[in-house]
């Protein structure tokens, strides 16, 4: 968890919005996150922690641990498919250090089959050039295998339809410029 867990509103936009370790990366306001914690505390999953004696602003912290019988290390290998999408189970255990120090791979594995025992994570089929199968969270909706499933091919198609777009753009923004 982070150092200064649990978060002040200011710190969770800024950790919304980190641009590396991201899956997708995101731009979300205050009222955004704001919403998000609301719902969250709907479920039970958040709490608000008042400031002492009017001293100091109000934090955040979540309970999934308690909201959803998770130990430490469930919940940080569910922050991480959250966070990073789809990973296999020696990424998440590299990845996972700061949150909680695996004692072995072993454990790792625990974590996820326990974590898919509760729909909270799903084992995706080793794909053709892939050592081994990748994990996807389950909390956070459906999974991101979308994303996954498109190769070099797709994504360089779907580059020179956007290449092909802006250039047809441009070539009518310089006809109305000379007109």
């Amino acid at each position: 968890m982070p150092d200064t867990y649990p978060l002040s509103l200011n710190s969770l936009v800024l950790a919304c919005n980190q641009s590396s370790n991201r899956d997708p990366v995101m731009a979300v306001t205050e009222s955004e996150v704001l919403t998000a914690i609301d719902s969250l505390k709907a479920r039970k999953l958040a709490r608000v922690v008042h400031p002492v004696s009017g001293r100091g602003v109000t934090k955040y912290r979540h309970v999934l641990d308690e909201g959803l019988g998770l130990d430490r290390g469930e919940v940080a290998v569910l922050a991480l498919l959250a966070l990073r999408g789809a990973q296999t189970a020696a990424e998440l255990r590299a990845r996972a250090e700061r949150l909680h120090d695996f004692a072995d791979q072993a454990e790792v594995d625990a974590a996820l089959d326990r974590l898919a025992s509760l729909d909270l994570a799903r084992r995706l089929d080793r794909r053709p050039g892939e050592r081994e199968a990748r994990w996807t969270d389950l909390l956070t909706g459906s999974p991101r295998e979308e994303a996954r499933t498109a190769g070099p091919s797709a994504r360089s198609s779907d580059l020179e339809a956007r290449v092909a777009k802006l250039e047809e753009e441009v070539a009518l923004l310089r006809q109305a410029l000379l007109e």
